[in-house]
C-alpha cells in the first residue's frame, strides 16, 4: 500500500501488482478513482464538478465507484460524505475502507479492495450497515463512474426460438427520461450498448434483470469487465434490476445491485463486485463479431 495524491488534490492509497494499479481516496468516501493497467487508460472517470446542494449539505460526486443504497431518493441518497475514511491494511495488495454513519440516515458503508497478486483482478466487498434504532429496508448499490466517450455493454438473455421458449427471460426498467429512439442507445441479439456523447446532455437511463452476471465498458482498445451475483429468486429494485446504465454528456455510471433486504439494526448486508482489464480489445460493429472478441476474455475473468 503506498500513499498518494489523486484527483482533485485529494489524499489515497494506491495497491499495485506488475499489471495493473488502483487507488481509493482516503479524504472522503470511500471511492475507488483509478483502475489501469500500466500505462494504460484509467477507466474511472472523474466528476470533480458535479455537486448537488441538499437540504443534508454539500454532495459531491468527486468521481470513480462508489456505494449507495437503492431505491435511489433525495436526499437520503445525497448524504454527503465528504469526510476521511479509516484505512485498515488488512494485506500486502488488500485494504478495508470504512465511512463513518451517517447522521442522518444511520448507514454506515465500508469497501473491502483486494487485488490479485498477478494480473488485472481485482475484488470489491461494499458493505452497509444500520446504525440506527430502526429496520430500513434498502438494497446495495454499486456505482462506477467511467472514463468519457466509451460503450457500455449489457449482454441480452440468450436467444431461443419461439418454439423452445414462451415465457419470458428478463425484465428491462426505463425512466421517464429514457428516450428508446435515442442514438446512444442500441439493442442487438445478443447485447445492449449504451454510448455517451459529450453533444448529448440530456440524460438517458436504463436497468436490466441480468442473469448473465457481468457487464463491461470499452474505449480505445481497453475493455473493463465487473461482474456480480444474481439470484431468479430475490426481490431487486427498480422494477426487478440488478444492473443499470445511467449516461448524460460525458458522464455514464455503469452500476449493479444486490437484492432489496430488511435491515435490522446493527445488521449488514454485502454486495460483491469482480473486476478485470484488457488490452488490445476490438468491439467490432456487430454482435457477432463483439461476442467472438468477447468470449476468450469473459473466460479469464471467471465467466463461461
Amino acid at each position: 500500500m503506498e500513499r498518494v495524491t489523486t484527483i482533485g488534490a485529494l489524499n489515497g492509497v494506491r495497491l499495485s501488482n506488475e499489471s495493473v494499479g488502483v487507488v481509493a481516496t482516503t479524504d472522503v468516501g470511500p471511492r475507488i478513482v483509478e483502475y489501469a493497467l500500466h500505462g494504460g487508460l484509467n477507466v474511472l472517470g472523474d466528476a470533480l464538478d458535479a455537486r448537488i446542494e441538499t437540504p443534508l449539505g454539500l454532495w459531491r460526486a468527486y468521481g470513480g465507484h462508489r456505494l449507495w443504497c437503492a431505491p435511489e431518493a433525495s436526499p437520503r441518497s445525497y448524504v454527503p460524505d465528504n469526510d476521511p475514511v479509516l484505512v485498515e491494511e488488512i494485506g500486502e495488495r488488500a485494504v478495508r475502507l470504512i465511512a463513518p454513519p451517517e447522521s442522518a440516515t444511520g448507514i454506515a458503508r465500508a469497501i473491502t479492495v483486494v487485488l490479485d497478486d498477478t494480473g488485472s483482478g481485482l475484488t470489491l466487498l461494499h458493505r452497509i450497515t444500520n446504525t440506527s434504532l430502526w429496520m430500513v429496508e434498502l438494497a446495495p448499490w454499486a456505482l462506477t463512474i467511467v472514463a468519457p466517450g466509451g460503450e457500455a455493454l449489457v449482454p441480452q438473455e440468450p436467444y431461443r426460438p419461439h418454439a423452445e421458449s414462451l415465457l419470458p427471460v428478463r425484465t428491462l426498467a426505463l425512466w421517464s427520461y429514457t428516450d428508446l429512439s435515442d442514438e446512444r442507445l442500441r439493442f442487438g441479439r445478443r447485447f445492449i450498448r449504451v454510448r455517451s456523447r459529450s453533444t448529448m446532455a440530456e440524460p438517458l437511463k436504463i436497468g436490466a434483470s441480468n442473469a448473465q452476471r457481468w457487464a463491461g465498458w470499452h474505449r480505445d482498445g481497453t475493455l473493463f469487465v465487473k461482474r456480480f451475483p444474481y439470484s431468479s429468486e430475490a426481490l431487486y429494485p427498480d422494477l426487478g434490476c440488478n444492473t443499470e446504465i445511467y449516461t448524460a454528456g460525458d458522464f455514464m455510471e455503469l452500476e449493479s445491485l444486490g437484492p432489496m433486504i430488511r435491515l435490522e439494526p446493527g445488521a449488514s448486508v454485502e454486495h460483491l463486485e469482480r473486476w478485470s482489464l484488457f488490452d488490445g480489445f476490438d468491439a467490432g460493429d456487430d454482435d457477432d463479431r463483439l461476442a467472438v472478441a468477447l468470449a476468450p476474455l469473459l473466460l479469464q475473468s471467471g465467466l463461461e
